[in-house]
């Protein structure tokens, strides 16, 4: 059972510096997304065309399929994650349960948010050990979801171009 010791400003602090990184994390992982999505926009628009002058065909479907699978993954990184709608309403005591996220607070009633939300406020402990659960279900989203797939979509583009370029060569030398 998580325990504080000593409450007060210090541990107040640690946990809105914890949660303004977790913050800035996600909002760098959008940006850099977002970078991938132009990126690999801006190429495909310059490749389609060439796709219809009959030159280079296969590097250009590489690259094209590359852009491709990077857009994907770039976008699903970045879309929202919900459960779905229709499930019924989530247990307070369950550990996967979040107060603090929407997701899982928005399938409750107002009356049953306010009260799980009072029961929480009303002791130290549980104030704090909610706050130290949205942070490790914050960073794990963010390391399992948001930043796994950015990676694969930046592995994807840096392999796209660099499997374009070896077939240029490749047609190059054989041509």
């Amino acid at each position: 059972m998580f325990k504080v010791e000593k409450h007060g400003s210090h541990a107040d602090h640690l946990m809105r510096a914890a949660q303004f990184h977790l913050v800035q994390l996600s909002s760098m992982a959008d940006m850099k997304a977002n970078m991938l999505l132009t990126m690999s926009s801006v190429v495909m628009t310059l490749a389609l065309p060439q796709l219809l002058k009959n030159t280079h065909l296969w590097p250009l479907f590489i690259l094209v399929g590359f852009c491709l699978l990077t857009i994907c993954l770039a976008t699903y990184a970045v879309m929202p994650k919900l459960p779905p709608s229709n499930l019924p309403a989530p247990d307070p005591n369950n550990p996967a349960f979040n107060p603090l996220f929407f997701g899982d607070f928005t399938r409750m009633s107002q009356e049953q948010f306010e009260s799980t939300m009072g029961e929480i406020m009303s002791s130290h402990e549980r104030t704090y050990a909610t706050q130290v659960r949205e942070l490790y279900l914050l960073g794990s989203f963010l390391a399992k979801k948001k930043y796994r797939y950015l990676r694969l979509a930046y592995i994807s583009f840096i392999a796209g171009l660099s499997a374009t370029f070896l077939c240029f060569i490749v047609l190059a030398l054989i041509g």
